[in-house]
C-alpha cells in the first residue's frame, strides 16, 4: 500500500512539474496579448471558419466596426451618386420642357404679329376703299349738280323740251338739286303730263343714291327698248355713254344695279362691263363680290367668253 501511494505521489509531482511551466507560459501570453490589444479570439474564429468541417462548430467572428463604417460610407456614397444622377435626369427633362414651351411661345408671338399685320392691312384697304367710294359718290353728285346748274342757267322755254327727252327718273334727279325758282320755271314750260309725273316723283324723293340708281335703271330700260339693229357708229356711241355713266357712278351703286340687272338680262351686264375701263370694271366687280361672289363668278365667266 505504501509503495502504491508513493508511486501515485511521484506521478502527480511529475505532472505538476510539467504543467506549471505550461500554465505559466499560457498566462504570460494572455497578459502580453491583452497589453498589445491583439484580438486572438476573432483571429482564431476567422481561421476556424475557413476549415470546412470545423466552421459548422464554431461561431462567426463579430464584424469589425471599422469595416462596417467603411461599408456604410461606400453604400451612402453610392446612394448619393444614384440620387445625383436621378436629379440630373429630372433637371434635363425640365430644361427640355422649358425649351419646348419657349419655342411654342415664340411661334405664337410670331403668329400673333402676322395676324395683327394682316388685320392692319385689311383695315387700311377697307379705309382706302371707303375713301375711294366716297370720292366717287362726291364726283358723281357734283356732276349732277353741275348739270342742274346748266339747265337752270338756260331759258325755261329751251330747257324744258330738252329735259323732256330724259327719263322721268333722270329729270327728278336733276330737279332734286335745283332751286325752287328754276324748278318752277322749267315745269311750267313742260307738257302737263310730264310735269305732273315729275312732280309726283319729286314728292317721293328718298336719298341721292336711290335717285342715281333709279335714273340709271330708267336710262338702261329706255335703251333696251330701242331696236337691236343699229349701225356701228350708234353702237359705239351707246357704249361710250355707258362708259361715261358707269365711270362717274360710285362703284358700290353700280355693283348693286348690275347685280339686279343680271337677274333680268345677263348679256346686258356683260356689255356694260365690257364698255368701261379696266379700273372701273375692277372696282365694280370688287363690290359685286362683296354682295354675291357666286353671281360675280358667273359674270366674269361670261366676260371671258364662256356661256
Amino acid at each position: 500500500m505504501e509503495l502504491d501511494n508513493q508511486e501515485s505521489a511521484g506521478k502527480f509531482e511529475r505532472f505538476l512539474f510539467l504543467m506549471i511551466p505550461i500554465i505559466f507560459t499560457l498566462v504570460l501570453l494572455g497578459v502580453l496579448l491583452t497589453l498589445f490589444n491583439m484580438d486572438i479570439r476573432n483571429n482564431v474564429l476567422t481561421v476556424a471558419n475557413k476549415i470546412p468541417i470545423v466552421e459548422k462548430w464554431v461561431p462567426d467572428p463579430p464584424a469589425d466596426p471599422a469595416l462596417d463604417d467603411k461599408q456604410q460610407a461606400e453604400e451612402q456614397a453610392a446612394s448619393s451618386e444614384t440620387t445625383i444622377k436621378e436629379l440630373k435626369a429630372k433637371l434635363a427633362d425640365q430644361n427640355e420642357i422649358l425649351r419646348k414651351v419657349t419655342e411654342e411661345k415664340a411661334a405664337q408671338e410670331t403668329q400673333v404679329k402676322a395676324l395683327q399685320s394682316q388685320i392692319k392691312s385689311i383695315e387700311e384697304s377697307a379705309s382706302a376703299a371707303k375713301e375711294d367710294t366716297v370720292s366717287e359718290e362726291d364726283a358723281y353728285q357734283n356732276q349732277v349738280t353741275n348739270l342742274a346748274k346748266l339747265y337752270a342757267g338756260m331759258k325755261a322755254s329751251k330747257a324744258a323740251p330738252i329735259m323732256e327727252n330724259l327719263t322721268t327718273e333722270e329729270m327728278v334727279q336733276i330737279f332734286s338739286v335745283m332751286n325752287n325758282a328754276s324748278k318752277t320755271a322749267i315745269l311750267e314750260k313742260m307738257t302737263p303730263e310730264t310735269a305732273a309725273e315729275v312732280s309726283v316723283k319729286l314728292k317721293e324723293i328718298t336719298t341721292s343714291t336711290d335717285l342715281s340708281i333709279a335714273a340709271l335703271q330708267s336710262r338702261l330700260k329706255k335703251q333696251s327698248g330701242t331696236t337691236a339693229s343699229t349701225s356701228g357708229s350708234s353702237t359705239n356711241l351707246d357704249k361710250e355713254k355707258l362708259n361715261q355713266t358707269f365711270t362717274t357712278m360710285p362703284a358700290a351703286e353700280a355693283a348693286k344695279l348690275l347685280s339686279e340687272m343680271y337677274k333680268i338680262s345677263p348679256d346686258k351686264v356683260v356689255t356694260i362691263l365690257s364698255s368701261v375701263g379696266d379700273s372701273v370694271r375692277s372696282s365694280i366687280l370688287g363690290e359685286m363680290t362683296k354682295n354675291d361672289s357666286t353671281q360675280t363668278a358667273m359674270v366674269v365667266n361670261r366676260l371671258m367668253g364662256a356661256k
